[in-house]
């Protein structure tokens, strides 16, 4: 990562913070809603990484994960990813279902909910992003892939790779009970859309 792109997360650290507080805590509240039951969510860790550093951030390139696509488009383009490990995909679904299901196998209502559940996080935090920047931003349906991180981001890096270098990671924990959930949200914006984030956020590349 070049000297500028250190010096705008020293710069907008607090800003992109409180995206993510307040995506968390956006998310958190619609996910409430839809179960009628108070889940909780941790302050998050934001990070700019560079795309060769996501998969460590992710326990690893063989690490099972549950990955859910979305493309951005509007003032920003370009590509959203969340992604959970298989046991946080498990409990995530058991807290939407109210069970107690211990297997680590996905089955075709667990991969709904966690598309469902994407879909819902991924809202509340381009909505934060939305007014914080006062940028129209539109995501398209969810696409679901489940397999180990590195595999996962080595498909869609092959065309990240040609528009954007940096990644705003958001990981915060998702918490009901003796549950938790370990939650990670990209944001993977084109090189043009980067600029105008930043932009927005009061700063000129």
């Amino acid at each position: 990562m070049d000297n500028n792109s250190n010096s705008i997360k020293d710069i907008h650290f607090d800003v992109l913070k409180e995206i993510g507080n307040i995506g968390a805590g956006n998310a958190a509240t619609s996910l409430s809603k839809l179960m009628n039951r108070k889940i909780d969510m941790t302050l998050p860790l934001v990070r700019i990484l560079e795309l060769n550093e996501v998969a460590a951030s992710l326990g690893g390139e063989e690490n099972i994960v549950a990955g859910i696509y979305f493309q951005m488009d509007g003032d920003l383009n370009g590509f959203i990813m969340f992604l959970l490990d298989i046991e946080s995909s498990k409990n995530l679904t058991n807290i939407l279902m109210g069970r107690e299901d211990s297997t680590q196998e996905l089955d075709e209502m667990d991969k709904s909910a966690l598309q469902e559940v994407g879909n819902i996080l991924s809202g509340a935090y381009i909505s934060s992003l939305s007014s914080l920047t006062h940028l129209n931003i539109k995501i398209s349906v969810p696409s679901l892939c489940i397999d180990m991180a590195g595999a996962i981001l080595s498909v869609p890096a092959i065309y990240f790779s040609q528009i954007s270098d940096k990644i705003l990671l958001i990981n915060t924990e998702l918490c009901e009970g003796d549950k938790q959930v370990n939650a990670n949200f990209l944001l993977i914006p084109d090189f043009d859309s980067f600029k105008t984030l930043m932009k927005s956020l009061g700063v000129s590349l």
